[in-house]
């Protein structure tokens, strides 16, 4: 009798972070399109008022719409996260490939140049950054794909410098299949999960070091809406209006758990 091979169910935690991840990602690309509004116009007339058919979230402290403010911000904070993992994932894989197959003084280099970054504070690095390229996307961009491509390098090197020792990837180096080969047949198999998990952290890492840059007020510059910066903003008026406050930090630890549930699932 033939056994039927069922597709494996997702973790529950995968999927539930999956599903948080998505909720997020239609309001922040539909929801101006239900409720259509301007993130940067202002009304004094509706300082901290409560919600409305034009604004359901409410208004800040300025009159602007908290439910358009949300939105944009939620799309700005992963767009700048997603970009800088890309880059970071794209340098770490290529050079950590580059030092397990190369060895030598390349390898010795490449690992002097991870530590030394690897042992200076994260956020450092990106204020130095953000210090040459100040209140940029751009500069975020910068600052934090020079500290997200570490992690990506220490995986690929470490995984790469296994596999490469195994019995297969030796055998087809013997039988003369180029490295091309080798990297799409017996690398990238074993790298490919481990990248995923390193991405789904380096996102939330990514997303909670923009957050707090601007909760600090060294981040993007006012009027752009981002969640760091609207929380500091909607501080003094937490008497006032507690849940303009809570707007942007839910949206935050929304992310944030999706992102470190999905990781997780990813893991497993």
């Amino acid at each position: 009798m033939t056994a039927i091979s069922l597709p494996r169910a997702l973790p529950a935690g995968r999927t539930l972070g999956a599903a948080i991840l998505a909720i997020v990602a239609v309001f922040a690309l539909l929801g101006p399109v239900f409720v259509p509004g301007d993130p940067f116009a202002q009304s004094l007339m509706k300082s901290l008022a409560g919600p409305e058919p034009a604004a359901p979230f409410g208004y800040d402290h300025l009159g602007r719409s908290l439910w358009h403010r949300l939105a944009h911000a939620l799309r700005l904070s992963p767009l700048i996260a997603l970009a800088a993992v890309a880059t970071a994932g794209a340098a770490g894989l290529v050079l950590g490939t580059l030092a397990a197959l190369r060895g030598g003084w390349t390898e010795r280099a490449l690992v002097v140049l991870a530590d030394a970054l690897l042992a200076l504070p994260g956020l450092l690095l990106v204020l130095i950054v953000l210090a040459i390229m100040p209140g940029t996307a751009t500069g975020f961009w910068a600052g934090l794909s020079l500290v997200l491509w570490v992690e990506f390098f220490r995986l690929t090197r470490a995984t790469a410098r296994a596999t490469l020792a195994s019995p297969a990837a030796q055998a087809g180096r013997l039988l003369g299949f180029g490295w091309p080969y080798i990297f799409r047949t017996h690398l990238w198999p074993e790298i490919a999960p481990l990248m995923l998990t390193a991405a789904a952290f380096g996102t939330a890492t990514a997303i909670m070091g923009i957050a707090a840059l601007g909760f600090v007020s060294v981040g993007m510059r006012a009027p752009t809406p981002e969640l760091g910066l609207m929380m500091v903003e909607l501080l003094p008026y937490w008497r006032e209006a507690p849940m303009a406050l809570l707007t942007p930090v839910l949206a935050t630890f929304a992310l944030l758990l999706g992102l470190t549930l999905l990781a997780g699932g990813h893991r497993t």
